[in-house]
């Protein structure tokens, strides 16, 4: 990561290969702090970029943040590889299931098959003893809280605090036609920074309304000895004070690691109808991308 002046396209030459990554960190759609994040990534020269953020999206009085978010992106939507965005945009299989229901305690269906597998291995180990439910749990969420190096306490697709962004992000989903995938920041932060030796502490605590942007700011200047993306001074200063700027970047640099091939493959079993959060492998190879 460098800080410096801010490059146009009219710097580049025509014969360059651009690939680019759109982050988006989404919020209620009456709170206007909407963040999306650019990462452009130049093979002839090895560098990646974060070329814009935009911070803390509005509505207006005739126009809605929903609509400035399609405009933004359709401006970049050449050359873009993956749209990341942090929260589903699909239903948790009951709620989207047209079969005749026997109840999920006797669901023959793949996902919740594999869910009451899983929830038998974690009942051994917790008390006291919980059943799941499908109809606001994802097979990803179950896996994400207990099947990892830690538990990352992933809220449910159609949890309280989840659902009203689903519905927001399911209606954008109509409207931007690009490769969507579903991001999880702070495990994805939790891989990127392990994999760069950043302390647990400041991973852990990157959201905290108390001390957060000293989180982030470490983060970053970490990330900028590692010379890992150039990001220039404006940006830094914006994703220090706002959280869902860092997280849109975050998003943004899943995407390109995906591109890389360095994000995690379903687990074998995994129901394959399922939703999957994509994060940075365990080990990184960095001379990969």
């Amino acid at each position: 990561m460098a800080k410096g002046e801010r490059k146009t396209k009219e710097d580049l030459k025509d014969k360059d290969v651009l690939h680019r990554f759109i982050g988006l960190s989404l919020a209620g759609g009456k709170t206007d702090k909407a963040c999306l994040a650019v990462v452009e990534y130049f093979p002839r020269y090895h560098k990646i970029f974060l070329t814009k953020i935009y911070d803390k999206i509005k509505n207006e009085e005739t126009i809605s943040a929903d609509q400035k978010i399609i405009q933004v992106i359709n401006q970049y939507k050449e050359f873009t590889e993956y749209f990341a965005v942090d929260v589903p945009w699909n239903l948790p299989l009951c709620l989207d299931c047209r079969l005749n229901c026997p109840g999920f305690e006797a669901c023959e269906q793949e996902p919740i098959k594999w869910m009451h597998k899983i929830n038998l291995k974690i009942n051994k180990q917790k008390k006291p003893k919980k059943l799941f439910t499908p109809y606001t749990q994802r097979a990803c969420e179950i896996y994400i809280n207990n099947e990892l190096e830690e538990s990352f306490l992933m809220n449910h697709g159609m949890g309280s605090n989840v659902a009203p962004l689903l519905a927001r992000a399911a209606f954008l989903k109509k409207r931007i036609s690009l490769d969507w995938i579903e991001v999880f920041p702070k495990l994805s932060l939790w891989r990127l920074g392990r994999s760069l030796g950043i302390s647990k502490s400041h991973l852990k605590f990157h959201r905290h309304a108390v001390g957060g942007d000293e989180s982030r700011e470490i983060i970053l200047e970490a990330l900028s000895e590692k010379k890992l993306a150039f990001v220039y001074d404006q940006d830094i200063k914006i994703m220090i004070s706002n959280n869902h700027a860092f997280e849109a970047f975050v998003c943004a640099m899943t995407g390109f690691l995906k591109f890389f091939k360095q994000t995690e493959e379903r687990p074998e079993g995994f129901p394959k109808k399922e939703a999957w959060i994509e994060f940075p492998k365990l080990e990184i190879n960095w001379e990969k991308v």
